[in-house]
């Protein structure tokens, strides 16, 4: 079953304003399976590990090292609950209850557990099994829908916990190995993979907002790979498998991935135990041409109409960083936290004007 979502370079940001979601059809989330993922060993520290090593690794050793860091998930939920709980395959049901199941990977030593949230949705319980047979009741931390991840927590022995690190997706680039290693349509350690296909895509969240600075990926990613690592050649987590475009529903060869800069962000949020905030500026926009981002609608009571920004005005540059399509508008803001005093440039009737805009919070129900 297809998505509501679209990775559209022009389709409204819905990053920026409240309630704009994608229409098109062919772009579908990855539950139903299990999946695995890889990356590095553990550390003695609870903190998400760290590594500054960038040695390329062989796909045999990153494939090794992998197992230990890698849990299947699988979730009950309510059948009279969201109908939006697992709605790209792979849940069965029995009377008024729902199964399906996804992947992560261990974050840190204290057994947190990262993957998305379109896994765990509704969920009324959850276990996690790892490489070694070993099954664990999981709660849930937190997630955010609008980025599509979300944290368990298990208890399990602390021999039981291999984290991987995560590296920075903003090195990323195109033409870099990557590789998925995960159960697509149940088949469990399997390994495929790939190169970066391109970067800064955009594809929609659960809540139909915009998730920017996503990895296209041609590894082959299907059913089974949600929440699973996509690795670089050392062996570190760029992204978060979550979604394909296929016309099928299956491996087209153009998967997408969650960055692993946006993942530090919410988890770490999550982890503090507070509620994911994002920035919001309070516009519709889509590209003007590569000369910038056109505003289509300006929110009523947001800051871009408190700086007095309106439909017609071309957005050309964030505190000086040129802004040419409304992708690189809605991860300018996206970058940034609530509260942030930035400085907008943008053309009206040919000239060019300033706006100083304190960034709000994004309303809840965007």
């Amino acid at each position: 079953m297809n998505s509501p979502g679209k990775t559209g370079f022009a389709a409204l940001a819905a990053a920026l304003a409240v309630g704009a979601g994608g229409g098109a059809a062919g772009y579908a989330f990855l539950d139903g399976g299990n999946a695995t993922a890889a990356g590095s060993t553990a550390t003695s520290s609870t903190a998400q590990p760290t590594s500054n090593s960038t040695k390329r690794l062989s796909i045999n050793q990153i494939y090794d090292a992998a197992n230990p860091g890698v849990v299947d998930i699988t979730v009950a939920t309510s059948s009279g609950g969201s109908s939006d709980s697992f709605p790209f395959g792979g849940g069965g049901s029995s009377g008024s209850t729902a199964t399906a199941e996804g992947s992560g990977f261990v974050y840190d030593n204290a057994g947190h557990i990262v993957t998305n949230a379109h896994v765990v949705a509704n969920e009324t319980s959850i276990k996690v099994t790892f490489s070694n047979g070993k099954t664990y009741d999981a709660t849930l931390v937190g997630s955010d829908e609008s980025t599509d991840l979300a944290v368990l927590k298990v208890d399990a022995p602390a021999s039981q916990l291999h984290p991987l690190a995560l590296a920075n997706s903003s090195d990323v680039e195109v033409g870099d190995g990557v590789l998925a290693i995960g159960s697509p349509f149940g088949l469990s350690e399997t390994l495929t993979a790939g190169i970066v296909s391109a970067v800064n895509r955009q594809i929609d969240s659960p809540n139909g907002v915009t998730i920017p600075g996503a990895i296209q990926t041609d590894a082959a990613i299907n059913h089974g790979n949600s929440g699973g690592p996509l690795l670089n050649f050392s062996g570190k987590v760029v992204g978060v498998n979550a979604q394909i475009e296929s016309d099928s529903g299956d491996n087209a060869g153009v998967g997408f991935a969650i960055p692993s800069d946006t993942v530090k962000s919410v988890v770490s949020q999550i982890l503090s135990g507070g509620q994911v905030q994002h920035a919001y500026l309070g516009v519709s926009i889509e590209d003007s041409n590569g000369q910038g981002a056109a505003v289509q609608q300006v929110q009523s009571g947001s800051p871009a109409a408190s700086a007095g920004l309106a439909a017609g005005d071309v957005i050309t540059a964030v505190d000086g960083d040129s802004v040419s399509d409304a992708a690189s508008l809605t991860a300018a803001v996206a970058g940034r936290s609530p509260g942030d005093k930035v400085t907008l440039t943008y053309t009206r009737n040919g000239s060019t004007k300033t706006a100083s805009v304190v960034l709000g919070t994004r309303p809840s129900s965007s």
